[in-house]
């Protein structure tokens, strides 16, 4: 699948809304038009051209995914460099929340995460070149159109990013099974970035050792550990609730 493709509904809508540059958009024919007056609309005000198509077509380029009778044509996503995640912060009056992804290679999970990013407030999500999911048609699919507000930021060695975040002031907290402290025994009130491994090996031994701290997520059940973005969820949740309600 291009990487290009925008597809569906609310990730074209968020796409548009984010002024983000769209050569064109498909629309399967039969589409009831009334589902699409503000995505169209938003197209009008930007310039951007719209054309039927048959719906084999979309089916074509989606290759699986649902594209609910509308794919749209854009330029290639822009990685944001790290001052623009230190920024945003800054604009917010908030102390940096950054999310280290560690080779996350499925792109669900990835869109999951940045979904999650944006809704719990983090100022800018973290990935390697190398090794690991980047933004992809599908990734912003399953964010529901949340990569075009969360910055993503892409290093060629996380190892190098962390020496320079701690130069920086920001704790890097992972999470760790085997951790003497829970999730909730931590203050996220200062500058931190939580920071969550590979789907099956987890966090590399020389980032985790960078870390200022290791959590564990309790877990009462048999299955021992949780789907990446599960649990990134959780990391993400918990530092919102610290900062809004403090520790306790």
């Amino acid at each position: 699948m291009r990487d290009n493709l925008v597809i569906g509904r609310k990730p074209v809508h968020e796409a548009l809304r984010a002024e983000r540059k769209l050569e064109r958009l498909w629309l399967a024919e039969g589409t009831a038009k009334g589902k699409l007056d503000d995505i169209l609309t938003l197209a009008r005000q930007n310039g951007v051209m719209w054309q039927m198509v048959p719906r084999k077509r979309l089916d074509q380029l989606a290759e699986g995914e649902n594209h609910q009778g509308i794919i749209a044509e854009a330029s290639q996503f822009v990685y944001a460099e790290m001052e623009e995640i230190f920024a945003r912060a800054a604009k917010r009056d908030e102390e940096p929340f950054f999310l280290i992804l560690d080779g996350i290679e499925d792109p669900h999970n990835l869109g999951s995460m940045i979904r999650t990013a944006d809704a719990a407030g983090v100022h800018g999500v973290i990935i390697p070149k190398r090794r690991a999911a980047h933004v992809t048609a599908v990734v912003a699919k399953t964010s529901a159109g949340a990569v075009e507000h969360v910055p993503v930021v892409r290093v060629t060695n996380l190892n190098r990013t962390a020496d320079e975040l701690k130069e920086r002031g920001v704790w890097l907290i992972a999470s760790d099974a085997q951790a003497p402290q829970r999730l909730e025994d931590i203050d996220y009130r200062m500058p931190v970035a939580m920071v969550i491994g590979n789907e099956g090996r987890g966090i590399s031994r020389l980032l985790k050792e960078k870390c200022d701290q290791t959590v564990r997520l309790t877990m009462k059940g048999k299955v021992s550990s949780l789907n990446a973005s599960v649990a990134g969820a959780l990391l993400m949740y918990e530092v919102l609730r610290s900062r809004e309600h403090g520790r306790g």
